[in-house]
C-alpha cells in the first residue's frame, strides 16, 4: 500500500466550523427594455438585476417548498435568510437584444446565479443540532476527526457526513500551500454520498495513510459539496491521491459550476455546500 504523508491537526468541526458557505444554484433570465428614460448601457445593467431578482425570488419559494423543516421558529430563520439574499453571477449563458412591438429595443440576459443567504441568519441556523440531521433541510455537510490533536506518527481518520445525498470533493492544503484532492481519488472514485451516513477517509479501496509527519504549521482540509454533480477541477493521478492543477482560488468557482438538472415541471435548482477546517499542526 502506498503511504501519503500528511500533516494534519483537526478540531472536532462539528462543534466548531471554523468556515461554511451555504448557498443555492439556479439559472434564471432578466429582461429590460430602452424606453426613453434608458441607454443600452443601462437597460443591459437593468436587466441583470432584474435577472438577479428573479433568482432570489425562485430561491426564496424553492426553499419554502423544497425545505419542510418541522421546526416552525427554523423555517422563518430558513425563509429570511434566503429572503435577504445577495447574488453571485457564476455565468452569463445568454444574452441579446431584440425588438419588441410595444417597447423598441429591448435586452434579455439569462445567468447562472449562486443565491448566497444572509450570514448571521444562516449562522444562527447552523448552530440547530435538529437541522444537522433533518434531510429535509438545505444541504449541511460535516466534517470531523477522531481526535483534536495529533503527535508525529500518529495516523488521521477524517469523517464526513450529509444531512441529505449529496456529491463532493475533499481536498487538503499542506504547508507549502499544494493541494491534493483526498476524495474521490484513483481508487476509491465514489463522488456521490448518502444522507444520513457517516463516511471515513482513508478507508475502503484507498491506497494511502495519513500520517503526521513535518514540516509543522497551518494546513486547511476543504469540502465542496452539491445536491447536482459539482463542475469539474483540473487534477493528476500521483499514486494513492490526485494532485489538485486547478488554482486555489479558482476551486470555489470551478466546483459551483454544478450540472443542474430539472425536475418535472419547475426550475432547475441545487443547494450547494462548502466547508474548510484550518489547521495547525506540531511536535
Amino acid at each position: 500500500m502506498k503511504k501519503i504523508f500528511f500533516v494534519l491537526i483537526l478540531s472536532m468541526l462539528m462543534a466548531s466550523n471554523l468556515y461554511t458557505a451555504q448557498s443555492t444554484i439556479t439559472e434564471s433570465e432578466g429582461y429590460a427594455c430602452m424606453g426613453e428614460d434608458k441607454s443600452r448601457k443601462q437597460t443591459e445593467q437593468a436587466a441583470m438585476t432584474d435577472a438577479k431578482k428573479r433568482a432570489i425570488e425562485f430561491i426564496s419559494s424553492y426553499v419554502t417548498t423544497e425545505s419542510q423543516v418541522k421546526n416552525f421558529q427554523l423555517e422563518k430563520d430558513l425563509i429570511s435568510a434566503y429572503s435577504n439574499a445577495t447574488v453571485k453571477v457564476i455565468q452569463e449563458i445568454e444574452k441579446n437584444w431584440y425588438k419588441d412591438a410595444s417597447a423598441g429595443d429591448c435586452y434579455r440576459v439569462k445567468i447562472k446565479a449562486e443565491v448566497i443567504p444572509d450570514e448571521n441568519a444562516m449562522d444562527k441556523i447552523s448552530k440547530s443540532k435538529q437541522l444537522v440531521d433533518d434531510p429535509s433541510a438545505p444541504l449541511i455537510v460535516n466534517v470531523w476527526t477522531d481526535k483534536k490533536e495529533y503527535q508525529s506518527g500518529e495516523k488521521i481518520r477524517i469523517y464526513i457526513k450529509g444531512n441529505k445525498p449529496f456529491y463532493a470533493v475533499v481536498l487538503h492544503k499542506d504547508v507549502k500551500g499544494e493541494l491534493l484532492q483526498l476524495l474521490p481519488n484513483p481508487y476509491r472514485k465514489e463522488n456521490y454520498f448518502n444522507g444520513g451516513v457517516i463516511y471515513e477517509i482513508p478507508s475502503g479501496n484507498d491506497r494511502f495513510e495519513l500520517e503526521v509527519s513535518p514540516p509543522f504549521g497551518e494546513e486547511s482540509v476543504s469540502v465542496y459539496a452539491s445536491t447536482s454533480p459539482l463542475g469539474d477541477i483540473n487534477v493528476k493521478d500521483i499514486g494513492g491521491v490526485y494532485q489538485v492543477k486547478t488554482r486555489h482560488d479558482d476551486i470555489g468557482d470551478r466546483t459551483r459550476g454544478v450540472k443542474l438538472k430539472e425536475k418535472t415541471g419547475s426550475n432547475a435548482a441545487s443547494e450547494f455546500f462548502e466547508e474548510r477546517a484550518t489547521l495547525k499542526t506540531g511536535r
